[in-house]
């Protein structure tokens, strides 16, 4: 995921030592040095590689060679052959090796040898009379190495396996791809593509048939002879939001713009405007599944650093509020860059060269808390973390499965997509998810609504999404908890539902089509959120919420007035079920009461098990029976 290339030694020093003398070295196997000196410098790698190994083979204690060998290994990422020059070169002269315990130590870490690492750099910093700047960079590796050493001991991953897969030749090709984004139900992957050497466009590829379809250019008006990267795709898929440098309508050097999936394709993207948009770099954005927020990465002034990391709030009226730092918590005097937040709604990865890590930038995890709050960010760790600066990381609704760009060495060319499987402490929550249409109950006619998602326990509205002008919506469903679901919309009744996820569950989508009733009288629906223990009529704190909406639907209609019903199974005797039901409806009346409704707009009944609606022979059957109804009386 890094590239950082290391530096390659390739001066020699002369010191003045007992066992090594660089002027006593043959001459054939100098000439053969130089010459080889000469290929890596034109970065011809390889040749000056094949040419060192010669002037080692006319004088195999020409140590120097081995350290320049050890350098340009390095360069090109191959740290085991790296260590074992450097090794060589030691155990010719362990005095003359000191100055190179610090690219020996760099190597080391590579490997994840790091507690080896750490024992190389310590040797480099007892050096006396070290200039500032290698002292600097070595105490610098200091600190990743004792890091890495601690997080190792703190963290013993001894089953995991880190096992990155590349995606194949239907998506990557011999030049770069990279950024990849996927939808919630892993069907469809954007990513971009760097064609004609300097011009980046966005491609696809859909999961079909269990493998990723042939690559092919975005369809419509997104892609053009500009530069279009860094993109995130809507959980839905319908939009797509991205970063555009040096646009003509742009308001500085890099800015962020939309584009709306039609049926012709991509339209032509439109610029986010100047409340997300500054003179200043604005780039990695990371759209909500609920699309209410936006996550991006700006060197705006007035940040902690370099780049931070800031989220706008989508209002009602469609417009975006004015950013907000993410705080000293996330955001630090390095760079902050490449959010992603996850389908749970709840977990955010993201890269930093601030919080302390490997070397360079790494990838962090931070999680909402149950006040809406950010936890410190936790360091993903090695082997996911390396010594080289991280790219973009994004985890599908499994919580489990992550995409990245990396050269490793399997490579088609360049960068390549790759999916490996996460550690199961940095995971996010796996999320199902519900889709459908909301739609008149009278006409069939499809809706624009909201879709709200509510955990129970916390009462925390998890998403909530607006369906499209034809009443579509998805809805991600977190896994782990109770949800109450909510459709809204003016001079219609509520729809409500719950969704209990607190087992586990199987890899599934919930279709529901809604059908709204408008409000009119003998109307009825059917409150699902309101809770009783068994055999008692006292409302739980869980239903509240669904509570508190009944409240909204009356003084947003201050002429309607409603019957509640209860209604019960048929376990039990007759009587004691009827005044079950009459208690927990009048429960109903009693705290639409208390919230400042007029008794005379309010009425209750109950029915005990005379009216079911399901088999009664059944647990699933009798749980439908158990119910409150709302009933319009009259508007």
């Amino acid at each position: 995921m890094k590239k950082c290339p290391l530096l390659i030694l390739l001066i020699i020093v002369h010191v003045a030592h007992a066992q090594y003398d660089p002027d006593k070295v043959q001459k054939k196997a100098a000439q053969l040095y130089a010459k080889g000196l000469d290929e890596a410098k034109q970065n011809n790698f390889l040749e000056g590689i094949k040419i060192l190994q010669q002037a080692i083979a006319v004088d195999n204690k020409f140590e120097d060679a081995y350290l320049s060998m050890a350098g340009i290994y390095g360069e090109l990422k191959d740290y085991r052959n790296a260590i074992d020059n450097y090794e060589k070169a030691r155990a010719i002269d362990s005095e003359y090796f000191k100055d190179y315990n610090l690219p020996y130590s760099i190597n080391l870490a590579g490997m994840g040898e790091f507690e080896k690492a750490l024992d190389a750099v310590n040797d480099f910093l007892s050096i006396t009379n070290l200039n500032e700047r290698s002292r600097k960079s070595g105490e610098y590796r200091q600190k990743c190495y004792s890091f890495a050493v601690d997080y190792a001991k703190n963290k013993p991953q001894t089953d995991y396996k880190f096992e990155p897969k590349n995606l194949g030749d239907s998506v990557n090709s011999g030049v770069s791809e990279y950024y990849p984004t996927i939808t919630i139900d892993g069907s469809k992957l954007i990513f971009t593509r760097r064609v004609n050497n300097n011009n980046e466009d966005f491609f696809e590829s859909d999961w079909k048939n269990d493998h990723w379809s042939k690559a092919k250019s975005l369809e419509g008006n997104i892609n053009t002879n500009l530069n279009e990267g860094a993109q995130n795709i809507s959980q839905d898929g319908q939009l797509l939001i991205f970063t555009g440098c040096n646009f003509p309508d742009g308001y500085g050097s890099c800015d962020l713009y939309i584009s709306y999936l039609t049926p012709d394709g991509w339209s032509t993207p439109e610029n986010l405007g100047a409340t997300i948009n500054t003179e200043f770099w604005e780039s990695a954005p990371s759209l909500s599944p609920d699309k209410r927020d936006l996550y991006f990465a700006s060197r705006r002034t007035g940040g902690y650093g370099g780049s931070d990391i800031y989220v706008s709030h989508r209002m009602m009226n469609g417009q975006w509020t004015e950013p907000e730092n993410l705080g000293p918590e996330i955001n630090t005097v390095g760079d902050e860059s490449t959010p992603f937040i996850h389908a749970d709604n709840q977990t955010l990865y993201f890269t930093s060269s601030g919080h302390q890590g490997y070397g360079g930038d790494d990838l962090f995890v931070t999680r909402k808390d149950a006040n809406g709050k950010w936890t410190k960010p936790e360091n993903l760790g090695y082997p996911i973390n390396t010594i080289e600066n991280e790219g973009s990381l994004v985890v599908s609704a499994d919580g489990k499965t992550a995409y990245y760009a990396s050269d490793r060495a399997d490579s088609r060319g360049g960068l390549d997509l790759y999916t490996f499987e996460l550690r199961n402490d940095v995971r996010p929550i796996r999320t199902l998810w519900v889709k459908g249409k909301v739609f008149d109950v009278k006409t069939n006619k499809g809706l624009p609504s909201s879709v709200e998602l509510t955990d129970l326990a916390t009462k925390q509205i998890i998403s909530k999404v607006q369906t499209n002008e034809t009443g579509n919506y998805l809805v991600t469903l977190p896994v782990g908890k109770a949800y109450a679901f909510n459709v809204n919309r003016k001079g219609y009744l509520f729809f409500s539902d719950n969704f209990s996820l607190t087992q586990e569950q199987p890899d599934s989508i919930y279709n529901i089509d809604i059908p709204l009733q408008p409000i009119e009288s003998n109307a009825v629906i059917i409150l699902k959120n309101i809770f009783f223990n068994v055999g008692r009529y006292d409302l739980k704190p869980e239903s509240q919420f669904e509570l508190d909406k009944v409240v909204l639907l009356m003084k947003e209609n201050t002429t309607l007035k409603i019957e509640i019903s209860g209604h019960t199974d048929n376990v039990g005797k007759i009587a004691d079920n009827m005044i079950l039901s009459q208690n927990r409806a009048k429960s109903v009346v009693s705290y639409l009461s208390s919230k400042g409704i007029e008794l005379n707009r309010l009425s209750f009944k109950g029915f005990g098990d005379t009216k079911p609606i399901a088999d009664n022979k059944t647990e699933n059957g009798r749980s439908q029976n158990r119910r409150t109804e709302l009933k319009v009386i009259s508007r």
